[in-house]
């Protein structure tokens, strides 16, 4: 196998499974058999267990990137020990199959043919691949985000629209947002400029966690012409959804937050029959063959990480998606709705579960600035010995965010409870 080839096996690839070091209780079928129901403390300390957590602190900032479980960890360390000592007789002769492997893998993780995805360093570089990549603009379109919409994909709508002569129009996500508001929200903006022909999508929101009706939206978009670009960072490991339930043509996912694969490690999707309205990597020459590896070229990439996606995948199985979405969502629920029962205590997503993830966001009445709120959460951290992290909100002022993970237990989140009653005083 020539490097240019192993390289592209690289981009669209990976390793089959290996045995947890560590076991995990299995799940059965689609119930939470074995224990695994959400309030199930004793269950969920067995997975805790299998996590080696900062010591001194509440860690309630999942959000940035997931910690890998410790045989994930074990896996990776070996993966890079035969990466390090094994070179370029590995990548030449080894790690094609191991990738294509993986390829198909993750494919099927998500509901896709095997050449509809492409990896990536990152969900950032996989959306930036697709928004810079789309090539059915002319000049005098309009593109369209809202404002809870990640800061980089705003930035490279901003950026396409400059080169080409478009115009960007953003608007606002109503709050508190409720189902219908969400959808007649993008449906006004679409009405309203009907030179739309791209839109940005959030699938979870990274400052509130407010999920939003991607399949209602994508399906409206469609009848006008317009096609979306959906943001599924925050959703993939976290939410239970197939390519199939979003109906998008063109997705971006990481596997280093909700999966629990090492950093530097995504993908995106692209339709199998809309490739061609995603132009070739600058650094692809057009030839003979004509694929979604040519659409994003990373160079050398972290061989270990990538090979370690196969174990994370294999970690999430154990517990499994639907049983992990349900605890997540239990310890959300757990804190978010006694905060939002506080006089002074402003939770920024709704209750509504359809519109909820792990990831909430809060702040206290009237203190917007991000100075406030990172004064906010400095004060958890030493008074309380709680990390979370604030987020600013263009449209709507600052907020702390907190989010949760798998290893998180109900004390974690009711000292949560505990300090916000101290705080609002």
């Amino acid at each position: 196998m020539t490097n240019g080839s192993t390289r592209r096996e690289l981009l669209g690839a990976g390793v089959a499974a290996a045995t947890l070091a560590a076991p995990v209780r299995a799940l059965a079928g689609d119930s939470f058999a074995g224990g695994a129901m959400p309030t199930d403390e004793a269950y969920w300390r067995t997975i805790a267990a299998q996590y080696d957590l900062p010591k001194g602190i509440v860690q309630l900032e999942n959000g940035n990137w997931g910690a890998m479980a410790r045989p994930v960890f074990a896996a990776y360390q070996r993966h890079l020990a035969r990466v390090n000592t094994e070179t370029s007789f590995y990548s030449r002769r080894g790690f094609g199959a191991d990738a294509i492997a993986l390829r198909d893998r993750v494919a099927a993780e998500i509901g896709a043919a095997p050449d509809e995805i492409a990896f990536t360093r990152g969900a950032t570089e996989a959306l930036l691949g697709l928004i810079g990549g789309y090539n059915r603009l002319r000049a005098g379109d309009q593109l369209l985000y809202a404002d809870l919409d990640y800061d980089s994909m705003q930035a490279g709508f901003r950026s396409v629209a400059r080169r080409r002569g478009l115009e960007v129009v953003t608007i606002a996500l109503p709050e508190p947002a409720t189902y219908q508001t969400i959808i007649d929200s993008y449906e006004a903006a679409l009405k309203a400029h009907p030179r739309v022909r791209l839109m940005l999508l959030t699938h979870v929101s990274h400052r509130t966690g407010l999920v939003v009706p991607v399949r209602e939206i994508v399906a409206m978009a469609r009848a006008r012409g317009v096609d979306v670009i959906v943001d599924s960072a925050h959703a993939f490991g976290q939410l239970d959804f197939k390519v199939g339930d979003l109906g998008a043509d063109f997705i971006g996912y990481t596997c280093q937050k909700w999966i629990g694969a090492p950093l530097g490690v995504g993908l995106f999707y692209i339709k199998r029959d809309r490739l061609d309205a995603i132009d070739l990597s600058i650094g692809e020459d057009p030839g003979a063959r004509d694929t979604i590896q040519q659409r994003i070229h990373t160079g050398t990439t972290d061989i270990a990480a990538l090979l370690t996606v196969g174990d994370a995948l294999d970690f999430h199985h154990r517990i499994g998606i639907r049983a992990k979405e349900a605890r997540l969502r239990h310890l959300r629920d757990l804190w978010a709705e006694q905060g939002r029962a506080m006089p002074g205590i402003e939770v920024l997503t709704p209750s509504d579960p359809r519109l909820t993830s792990a990831l909430t966001s809060f702040r206290l009445k009237g203190m917007t600035s991000m100075a406030d709120n990172r004064a906010l959460a400095k004060q958890l951290l030493d008074r309380f010995g709680i990390f979370t992290v604030e987020r600013d909100g263009p449209a709507r002022g600052a907020c702390v965010r907190v989010t949760p993970g798998v290893f998180t237990s109900s004390d974690d989140v009711e000292r949560l409870v505990a300090a916000l009653r101290t705080l609002r005083r």
